[in-house]
């Protein structure tokens, strides 16, 4: 009897146990997985993604939007159409996009493709960053030219880590998903802590000290160059690299004058473009207007921070819900909903909360919420719809200009939401008309409803491009370890183009 009650005992010790070391093993299976990709990938892969994604790209991001826009708004004294439209000029350099992936591909530097491009965005961020921090009373116009040059370190890093997880996505086809994740989830954590932290740091050591703090990240992506695992190409053939420049953008024109590609992008740059953004007037209102809610630093930053959640839902409900439908259904109700969603800041702005005792605060963040939810879930059938569009033997830098098409459109989307702030005369203290900025915003978002015959209606897991334009070539035709060969595929589509 007692050896049976110490069975008993013993079966619920190990009862007990295994939940223990379930939780455990939950617990420990992100390291599990990390340590399983950097066996199979090499660690110093694995650091650059959690650096340049996580740290550079995702924490930074946080970091300098809030502390860019109180710099804009304290230090320089503008008004938020002039705020507005400036946040558009800084965001310039990743609509080149295109050319920084050319150049690391086809411009190796001494005997390097990858390393240098990290170094050298890495440095223009450093340097940028620290001119911004350090000069007291910065003109308006070098100001400026330091911000751009930021966003041109970040994406130039970005464009070169896209590049290697490519080559390793291609050298190990069953870690592909995996790397995407590690890409994804490094992004999402990062964005989540630095806007966390943003609005904290702005308050304790101002938006010049926030950009000194930014240099850091930057610094990072230089050790990612140091440390980076890359073969040494003796002998590069610097004379062919005009050849494959002008290669790649004949196959470029090529595939755009396709009309299964030409008709999806125009939709595309409409869609963002339409989508006006009115950020700086909303942000100038809930810190500087009389009867408005008067946040602080702290709470400006959190009211981000539960954006960027709201985003990473938005992603894992596509991921669980709506992947398989037409990418139409999709776009259609969430062009309407992200329509509707703007209208919850006329709320805001008409008092309309308060006078049923809903504070502001809640509002603001179920607002920022649903409707980074509500843009997300628009942008991923669209970023989905650009992986598709992609032509074989150009798909990454392809893929880059359709990137560039749509930051043209939200560039475009700045710019007009400043003008139309402008036009209807809200500033730093003059927040009468704001009301209908907000309307006409709305209203502009739910437009491209009317154009979205231009999206296919087909099944979105089937192929939208010809057949022609998937063709590719085999190993022996590589040359330099690229992919494939670009003027393989002007020929294909120029055949194409007379068949048709």
């Amino acid at each position: 009897m007692g050896q049976e009650g110490t069975i008993l005992l013993d079966g619920q010790l190990h009862r007990d146990k295994k939940p223990k070391n379930r939780i455990l093993g939950l617990i420990l299976r992100p390291f599990y997985w990390l340590g399983k990709l950097s066996e199979e990938l090499h660690w110093s892969f694995v650091s650059a993604v959690v650096i340049v994604y996580g740290i550079n790209q995702g924490m930074s991001l946080g970091l300098s939007k809030i502390s860019t826009q109180y710099y804009m708004k304290d230090e320089q004294k503008l008004q938020p159409s002039e705020a507005q439209i400036y946040f558009g000029i800084i965001q310039l350099p990743w609509i080149v996009k295109p050319l920084w992936g050319l150049l690391t591909d086809t411009l190796p530097i001494l005997g390097y493709r990858r390393r240098p491009y990290f170094m050298l965005g890495g440095f223009i961020g450093v340097v940028a960053m620290l001119s911004l921090s350090i000069n007291q009373n910065l003109h308006l116009a070098f100001a400026l030219l330091c911000l751009m040059a930021g966003s041109a370190g970040v994406a130039i890093a970005d464009v070169t880590i896209d590049a290697c997880v490519t080559e390793n996505s291609i050298s190990h086809p069953s870690l592909a998903s995996d790397m995407q994740s590690l890409c994804g989830l490094s992004s999402s954590v990062g964005q989540l802590i630095g806007f966390g932290i943003s609005g904290f740091l702005v308050h304790l050591i101002g938006s010049k000290g926030v950009f000194g703090i930014l240099s850091i990240p930057a610094g990072l992506v230089i050790l990612v160059g140091m440390m980076s695992r890359e073969t040494y190409v003796p002998n590069v053939a610097y004379k062919r690299v005009s050849q494959k420049f002008s290669d790649a953008g004949k196959a470029m024109w090529m595939a755009l004058k396709c009309q299964s590609v030409w008709r999806p992008c125009i939709y595309m740059y409409i869609s963002l473009a339409l989508s006006f953004h009115i950020h700086e007037g909303m942000f100038y209102w809930y810190t500087d207007a009389k009867d408005g809610p008067s946040f602080s630093k702290e709470m400006v930053g959190s009211i981000s921070s539960v954006g960027a959640v709201g985003s990473l839902l938005g992603v894992l409900l596509y991921q669980n819900a709506f992947k398989n439908h037409p990418f139409r259904s999709v776009l259609f109700w969430t062009q309407l909903l992200y329509g509707a969603s703007g209208l919850v800041d006329l709320i805001l702005v008409s008092r309309v909360n308060l006078k049923f005792g809903i504070p502001d605060y809640v509002v603001v963040v179920s607002d920022a919420a649903f409707s980074h939810m509500i843009g997300r879930l628009k942008w991923m059938p669209l970023l989905v719809l650009s992986s598709k569009l992609c032509p074989s033997g150009i798909e990454g830098t392809f893929f880059a200009l359709l990137m560039s098409i749509d930051h043209i459109g939200m560039l475009t989307a700045s710019w007009g939401g400043g003008l139309l702030l402008h036009t209807f005369n809200v500033t730093r203290t003059q927040f009468d008309n704001l009301w209908i900025v907000i309307v006409i915003r709305s209203c502009l978002r739910i437009l491209p409803v009317c154009i979205l015959f231009l999206i296919p209606s087909s099944d979105p897991n089937a192929s939208i491009l010809p057949t022609e334009m998937l063709k590719s070539k085999k190993g022996d035709d590589i040359v330099e370890n690229q992919n494939m060969e670009m003027a393989s595929l002007v020929s294909n589509v120029d055949q194409h183009l007379v068949d048709t």
